[in-house]
């Protein structure tokens, strides 16, 4: 009888396909600590875990984001909370991996720069686990980036890596014109230049060190190397940070681009409903602020739905001319309606549409609709009012307008059409109601000051935050969308310090940025340290006599 050998089993190469039999691994590089520096590939593999391996705390709010679906499983502590090392690391991943699941190891920075990827990709090819390697931007290159330092220039072609957590390094083996980038150097900053200085570097050797990196808490100190040690003692710069030492540091006055935004690190209040405040917060944070949303409204359905009912029944019997919406939650209520009565947007065949603005014609567009009335100057009640056309029984003939709004709408826009001999179904589509309070600590941080500004979108937004969290402080800038709302805030004792030339909330941020810059500019020019308004100097005390 002959017996054939079986094959030793090979241990499947790197990249290889995901197997439920050995399991997969992707090393997925996190980025310096921008989320938006997060690959395409990084975010798609994120979208599709269902496991996340993290090592980092800030790892949260990315898995939060992207993969809410995820299990996420610690692999920086054990249970008995003591710190893993790559090896106790490595196994976690692999156990993970041969479970059969999609699992996902979430890594700062790029797996194979500095950190713990190879190790436990070695781990993997041992165990028979497949996987791959998604790189992420390192801090070694995106740090000095964004604190405006280029790493090389025509002038400055070589560039240094040094890990000063390294027991024992030979600075004399740096004392050339090589551009250094130190990592992990905050605390032997005093020792490190030193050494350079005393292998041959000259002592105003510019030194630009940057603590996290990339964030909205970014800092950067300039310095030489006779002066870091003291400048970023007195800066009290701490970890993580990023140190470069060259010439290439002086470019810094001209390319510094990210710290010099003009709401860079701004707190900023966003108060509205939580389904509206998306795309301003973004515009915000392309600016450099930090917004922070407030639900101050909640949109809910009218309390006697039968008015609604009795006009959407009427639209579809073609009682209606015109149907005029807004606002986008109008849209949404309308559109809502539609759904439970098994309606599309056949239904408005016949019907103009009139939208008050660009965004409420963009939630009409959405929904294979384009409105036949935007107002050409002034988007809002008053606008629409001005291109809105007179009531003509010989071109017209339907004399009747259904204005779907919220119930603390105001009567601009039903009185102006009576003016014009329309008939106006004037219908509550949805109420606003004040949302619950934000938690105490953003009420405090609102009464206090600790906010740099705060955009109103409209006049309720002033009254149910005051009603429900208090007045900002007297320091907090306050920005408004437009004159309604800036009487109001006035009335609540506000002082209003920007005013958007256009009821946009597009517009509103561009203002609150051009304030930002203009204040950023006077600073500068009276020689003054840049900070932000939450920032204030103790008052003087007033002697005794």
């Amino acid at each position: 009888m002959r017996v054939t050998p079986v094959p030793a089993k090979k241990a499947p190469r790197p990249g290889a396909s995901p197997s439920t039999r050995t399991g997969f691994a992707s090393f997925v590089g996190s980025g310096p600590g921008d989320p938006d520096l997060l690959t395409v590939r990084a975010a798609d593999l994120l979208r599709s875990a269902e496991v996340v391996v993290t090592e980092a705390p800030e790892h949260a709010a990315l898995v939060a984001s992207l993969a809410p679906q995820a299990e996420v499983v610690d692999g920086g502590f054990g249970t008995d909370g003591q710190p893993l090392t790559h090896a106790a690391r490595a196994k976690v991943v692999v156990r993970q991996a041969k479970s059969g699941r999609r699992v996902v190891r979430l890594m700062a920075g790029d797996p194979f720069v500095y950190a713990s990827g190879p190790e436990e990709a070695l781990a993997c090819v041992k165990a028979g686990v497949g996987f791959e390697i998604v790189p992420g931007i390192s801090s070694v290159t995106a740090v000095p980036t964004y604190a405006g330092v280029p790493l090389t220039d025509r002038s400055h072609r070589e560039v240094a890596v040094v890990n000063c957590s390294e027991a024992k390094i030979d600075w004399v083996t740096y004392a050339d014109d090589r551009t250094l980038v130190l990592l992990s150097a905050v605390g032997s900053i005093g020792v490190i230049a030193e050494a350079l200085v005393a292998a041959g570097r000259p002592a105003g050797t510019p030194v630009a060190m940057t603590r996290v990196g990339t964030t909205t808490e970014q800092e950067t100190v300039v310095s030489t190397l006779g002066c870091i040690s003291a400048d970023a003692r007195a800066a009290g710069m701490t970890p993580p940070a990023v140190t470069v030492v060259g010439d290439v540091v002086d470019l810094r006055t001209t390319l510094s681009w990210f710290e010099t935004k003009p709401l860079f690190g701004w707190r900023v209040l966003v108060p509205r409903t939580k389904e509206q405040a998306g795309s301003l917060s973004a515009a915000l944070r392309g600016y450099g602020a930090v917004p922070e949303e407030v639900p101050t409204i909640s949109v809910e359905p009218p309390r006697n739905p039968q008015q609604m009912d009795k006009a959407i029944r009427g639209l579809v019997e073609g009682r209606y001319e015109w149907i005029a919406f807004t606002s986008v939650n109008a849209v949404r209520a309308v559109r809502e309606k539609f759904d439970e009565y098994g309606l599309d947007a056949r239904a408005f065949s016949g019907l103009k549409i009139a939208a008050v603005g660009d965004k409420t014609a963009a939630a009409i567009e959405a929904w294979g609709l384009r409105a036949d009335l935007i107002p050409s100057g002034e988007q809002s009640a008053r606008g629409l009012l001005e291109d809105w056309p007179p009531y003509d029984d010989v071109l017209d003939p339907i004399n009747r307008v259904f204005l779907p709004r919220a119930d603390i709408a105001t009567e601009t826009l039903v009185a102006g059409l009576q003016e014009l001999d329309w008939e106006v179904d004037d219908v509550t589509a949805y109420r606003t109601v004040r949302a619950t309070p934000p938690p105490a600590p953003t009420r405090e941080a609102i009464k206090t000051g600790r906010f740099d500004a705060v955009v109103f979108t409209s006049s309720s937004t002033v009254r149910n935050l005051v009603g429900i969290a208090g007045k900002p402080h007297a320091s907090t800038i306050i920005a408004v969308i437009g004159p309604a709302t800036a009487k109001t805030a006035e009335e609540h004792g506000l002082r209003v310090d920007v005013l958007a030339a256009s009821p946009s909330a597009e517009v509103l941020v561009d203002a609150l940025a051009d304030f930002g810059a203009a204040r950023r500019a006077s600073l500068v020019e009276a020689g003054q340290p840049v900070t932000k308004p939450s920032v204030r100097r103790p008052s003087a005390r007033r002697k005794a006599t």
